[in-house]
């Protein structure tokens, strides 16, 4: 008898897609995927990256600020943001991100009206994950783990 094969919950599904978005990140500081969904739906994807036209720091090298690189946008913000320029509401819709979310990323989060957060890695923000829970934004920690060889991430099927 063979095994059944089960299908991934929507979370894993959902972030096993913004991992592969992050393949696209153009700052190897760290590679960082985001989508929004509503609905099941998936309205938009972002990564980490440099603005439209302006040169990447894989071509050019980091712009770095207090230990920070300046040069990208993060992927939350490319994912707001390309829904703001494409004219997608994201009201009330989930954004899964591979990282949780900076303090800057959190209140955009907020204000785009997004209802809930599921991330993967830890982001050594102490204020995000508290702003969030103040605005009643629902903040979801899924574990992720790397495949053997690193090209490929799989999670529990929950």
């Amino acid at each position: 008898m063979t095994e059944k094969h089960q299908r991934p919950s929507w979370d894993v599904y959902f972030m096993g897609i913004a991992f592969a978005v992050a393949q696209r990140s153009t700052c190897d500081r760290a590679h960082v995927g985001a989508i929004i969904v509503k609905d099941k739906r998936i309205l938009t994807t972002g990564y980490n990256g440099s603005p439209i036209g302006l040169p990447h720091c894989d071509d050019v090298g980091h712009l770095m600020v207090d230990g920070h690189c300046v040069r990208t946008l993060h992927a939350e913000q490319n994912a707001i943001i390309q829904a703001a320029r494409y004219g997608v509401s994201v009201l009330g819709g989930t954004i899964y991100v591979t990282h949780q979310p900076c303090l800057t990323c959190a209140k955009m989060i907020i204000n785009a009206g997004l209802v809930r957060v599921v991330y993967a890695g830890a982001y050594p923000d102490p204020y995000s994950a508290d702003f969030l829970h103040q605005a009643n934004v629902q903040l979801d920690y899924l574990p992720w783990l790397p495949a053997e060889d690193g090209s490929q991430l799989d999670a529990p099927h929950t």
